[in-house]
């Protein structure tokens, strides 16, 4: 193939992903590697149509493995330090939960089985705080503003 069809190759797969396709940045990485292989040939040196072809697949799968998931992580990933969990959030009952009893209720625009994983009764009304996430259940405890306010 010559050098101008690799780069129009290359061309049509960046396209492709950056405006039409999400394939996880595995377009961008075969595109890049088939405008390296029509640079090869821009510079003069003639390969042979299946050295081009093992040229192409060698640069695809190494520019994959090697910066295909951090790159990906950077531009697609989560912010820094963000934390979709909802251990540490803090809830208002809105019913009395005595020691090892659960209930449901409403959080983050889902329903969910809350637990009163401590000693003792929890009161409707009281703020607590979600101290772990087992399945679809959110295990919770007083919160410390609770303990501020009864004077502990």
């Amino acid at each position: 193939m010559p050098w101008w069809g690799w780069m129009i190759f290359g061309a049509f797969l960046l396209g492709s992903e950056l405006l039409a396709i999400d394939a996880a940045f595995y377009l961008v990485f075969i595109g890049i590697a088939a405008i390296l292989t029509g640079l090869v040939g821009l510079i003069g040196l003639e390969l042979e149509f299946w050295a081009q072809w093992l040229l192409f697949a060698g640069l695809s799968l190494f520019a994959m493995v090697l910066f295909r998931k951090q790159l990906y992580q950077k531009i697609r990933g989560g912010g820094v330090g963000f934390d979709a969990s909802p251990v540490g959030d803090t809830l208002k009952l809105e019913q009395s939960l005595q020691s090892g009893d659960s209930c449901r209720m409403a959080h983050r625009g889902t329903t969910w089985t809350i637990l009163n994983n401590g000693s003792e009764t929890m009161d409707k009304g009281s703020n607590v705080r979600v101290t772990s996430v087992e399945g679809l259940t959110l295990v919770i405890s007083p919160s410390i503003t609770n303990n501020i306010e009864a004077g502990e």
